[in-house]
């Protein structure tokens, strides 16, 4: 059985989503970090990114996750 790349996603969405409901936001987070090595500049990247956030699009993705 071939396994097709929106299939990959859809398992990837619900374990993430299992992951949260039984870990909580900062459980899961701590649980992926535990089995990934991570690259590039973090803090680099951050600054860049909240550079360009705006209030509205912080809105939006609260509004998602709490949904």
């Amino acid at each position: 059985m071939a396994v097709t790349v929106k299939d990959l996603e859809k398992i990837r969405q619900e374990g993430l989503k299992a992951l949260k409901e039984k870990l909580g936001p900062v459980g899961m987070i701590k649980f992926i970090q535990m089995y990934s090595d991570g690259e590039g500049d973090y803090t680099e990247e951050r600054k860049e990114k909240l550079a360009s956030l705006k209030e509205e699009d912080l809105q939006k993705y609260l509004m998602e996750e709490l949904n």
